[in-house]
């Protein structure tokens, strides 16, 4: 006859891993943050709340960059000179092209957006800025909606 092993099996306890883990979790950090309090701290490259300034559109960068300090061409009294590329490659259609003091602005629709940031990236004046602010949270959906000011010195916020 051959010899047959006996496998013996170990019955494994279940409370000691379980045990094992309780007592590791009391000396880990939460996994929780104090956020209303305590702010986060939020990367350079944030896409937040997309923010607009007339002044800005109607500047034509004549230096081929675009920085701010470089040669620029105000184009306010011309009549179209607005491009909506910005409308154009919204991927969520959260930009609608209106009509303020005659021109035409572009508007900004914050339920729909996406943050997607291709605004930002696809304006050839730099009109349009990200910020970081990321508190949009209301009950009232009209105040998402950001309508140029021609009015206001910094643009629309």
């Amino acid at each position: 006859m051959a010899n047959t092993k006996t496998k013996t099996k170990t019955k494994k306890s279940r409370i000691s891993p379980m045990w094992k883990r309780t007592v590791s979790h009391i000396f880990t950090k939460p996994a929780t943050t104090k956020y209303p309090f305590v702010k986060p701290k939020l990367p350079d490259d944030y896409r937040g709340k997309p923010e607009y300034t007339i002044r800005t559109c109607n500047m034509i960068d004549l230096s081929g960059t675009k920085r701010e300090s470089g040669l620029g061409l105000d184009v306010s009294a011309l009549v179209n000179t607005h491009c909506t590329v910005c409308a154009r490659d919204c991927p969520a259609f959260a930009i609608e092209i209106v009509e303020v003091d005659g021109k035409k602005r572009p508007q900004f629709d914050l339920n729909k957006c996406i943050f997607c940031n291709q605004c930002v990236e696809s304006c050839p004046r730099n009109a349009i800025k990200g910020t970081a602010e990321y508190e949009l949270a209301t009950t009232d959906k009209k105040s998402l909606v950001i309508t140029p000011n021609p009015n206001a010195k910094e643009g629309a916020k």
